[in-house]
């Protein structure tokens, strides 16, 4: 049986902790008395994820009637899948959507149906490319839908192909991909790689509009999320809930197929990664040093290509189709079966360490925005019931920070950095004055639609997406981060440990309490 996860205090005999530093690694010896929260071993995988499948569409849960008895010759019907955001790193070929799709197509091609249209679910992200959507849907799938026309990638600026559903009673506008909801059938196909994705949020976000996204993605609502995990405690969610009621009044027909995958985060030769250091054998430690020492001596666009070159075993640990809700509820549960370890207590102080990937520059540079969302964002947010570091407290997070960023993937990011955080780093002033125009600029939309690029807007909610933490933090280090960019960004800047955590006593006091959060592969705190 998979060992779970578990909070190890620090003492003399406890060897140093790895720290994800970018693409690189950093070990550090953290304080006696310091707590580290490990992830749980990933849960055993399903044996045969085909004939899972094929059990998930003929048994949906909730009202939903098995897919077979959904379809037939005359309907119109549209397959939206998440993009490239999720999994990270990427799986390891077949991608479990390629194996979903497969089944989909299949069982529409026995009924007849022959008007069927792919989507991916972009929201206001960067369309993918070709590489990316054969990588997702594999060559099979591709190969028979992209030639024909039938694949296509959600366009949150194109109004021909939008409509409104509807208002929710908060006045939340509800404006969808026009295919989608004129569709006699809307299947999702979902990856929920942590407990803040799927349910509602995959159609309500994944397939609208700028002028609908902004009801949810914006100050208060973000400020007043609890934890993005936690859907019972985020604003974020119940926005996204409310619209999905909307969807469903409207009679739009979503039959929806969540899956969920185990921890299994890296291939053999970063095996390390995945185990607790003093379990580290001869061949780990070897691994490590060698892997340390190659990327000293590797220039950090070439550390990147290899990173992002690596392809994640996971194993698929559940799939279930049906009413949104009902499937929903499920998932949560195998997600947190796998990911969720209690700890008692906050602490002052909480240090993680930032990989070189998050779900936005995929392929790409994590820039220094995205490095604030990551932290700020994600990992302050891998909570249930109460951050790990208490109001106040102070969060110290290890990346290069470089000043680096992609122009194709990323232009309106670089405006954000040079312009308007060089004016304020306050969520509700960026708001207020600036949000409009960039997501109405031209020049953006241009790119958003006709090349790989997020939409102007996108840095702002990434911005938004940390307004929870800047609120409950007194104090943010980056350790090791470029000193000039983490001025930028409104945060100090450590070389080592030792001094970040003399920084951060001025803040919380001369005898803090320390917590790491030893992530990834992927853990949330029960926090009690």
């Amino acid at each position: 049986m998979p060992r779970p996860g578990f909070v190890l205090e620090v003492d003399r005999a406890t060897p140093p902790t790895l720290f994800w530093h970018g693409e690189s690694f950093r070990l550090e010896r953290l304080p006696r008395g310091s707590r580290i929260l490990y992830p749980p071993e990933p849960l055993n995988p399903i044996n045969d994820v085909r004939a899972a499948i094929e059990k998930a569409l003929d048994n949906p849960v909730g009202d939903a009637q098995p897919l077979s008895s959904l379809l037939n010759a005359n309907m119109k019907l549209t397959i939206a899948f998440d993009d490239v955001s999720l999994p990270l790193p990427q799986m390891t070929s077949p991608d479990i959507r390629s194996l979903v799709i497969e089944a989909v197509l299949e069982r529409a091609a026995e009924a007849g149906v022959t008007d069927v249209a792919l989507i991916a679910a972009l929201a206001l992200h960067r369309r993918m490319t070709e590489g990316e959507l054969r990588h997702a849907l594999g060559n099979r799938v591709y190969n028979a839908l992209a030639p024909r026309g039938q694949l296509t990638q959600h366009d949150a600026e194109d109004k021909t192909n939008m409509t409104v559903v509807g208002e929710t009673d908060r006045g939340e506008l509800v404006e969808l991909n026009r295919r989608a909801v004129e569709s006699d059938l809307l299947v999702y196909v979902n990856i929920n790689l942590v407990s803040m994705d799927g349910g509602h949020k995959s159609v309500a976000t994944g397939l609208a509009s700028y002028d609908s996204i902004k009801f949810h993605h914006n100050v208060d609502t973000m400020v007043h999320s609890r934890s993005f995990m936690d859907r019972h405690n985020s604003e974020l969610h119940s926005s996204n809930w409310r619209m999905g009621h909307v969807i469903k009044d409207a009679g739009v027909k979503i039959f929806q197929i969540e899956t969920t995958l185990n921890t299994a985060t890296f291939p053999e030769n970063f095996r390390f990664l995945s185990k607790r250091e003093w379990e580290w054998n001869l061949r780990d430690r070897g691994s490590f040093i060698a892997s340390s020492e190659a990327l000293k001596r590797t220039p950090p666009h070439l550390a990147r290509q290899i990173f992002q070159s690596v392809r994640s075993p996971y194993g698929v640990t559940g799939i279930t189709a049906g009413e949104v809700e009902a499937v929903h509820e499920i998932t949560l549960e195998r997600v947190y079966q796998q990911q969720l370890v209690r700890v008692d207590g906050q602490s002052d102080i909480l240090t993680l360490g930032l990989p070189f990937i998050g779900p936005y520059n995929v392929n790409s540079i994590m820039n220094p925005i995205l490095v604030y969302c990551l932290g700020l964002g994600y990992f302050f947010n891998m909570y249930r019931n109460k951050p790990l570091v208490r109001k106040g407290g102070v969060l110290i997070m290890s990346h290069p920070n470089r000043p680096e960023f992609d122009p194709a993937f990323h232009p309106s990011y670089v405006d954000f950095f040079d312009q308007v955080l060089s004016e304020t780093t306050d969520p509700l002033v960026i708001e207020s004055k600036y949000e409009e125009s960039f997501a109405r600029d031209p020049w953006y939309i241009h790119l958003y639609r006709t090349g790989n690029a997020y939409h102007g807007v996108h840095p702002f909610y990434m911005w938004y997406w940390g307004a929870h933490a800047l609120d409950h933090l007194g104090g943010v280090i980056i350790l090791g981060g470029d000193p000039k960019t983490t001025r930028r960004l409104g945060f100090q800047s450590a070389s080592t440990m030792a001094d970040a955590l003399e920084m951060a006593r001025t803040i919380v006091g001369p005898d803090p309490s320390i917590m790491h959060l030893h992530s990834p592969p992927l853990v949330m705190a029960d926090v009690y």
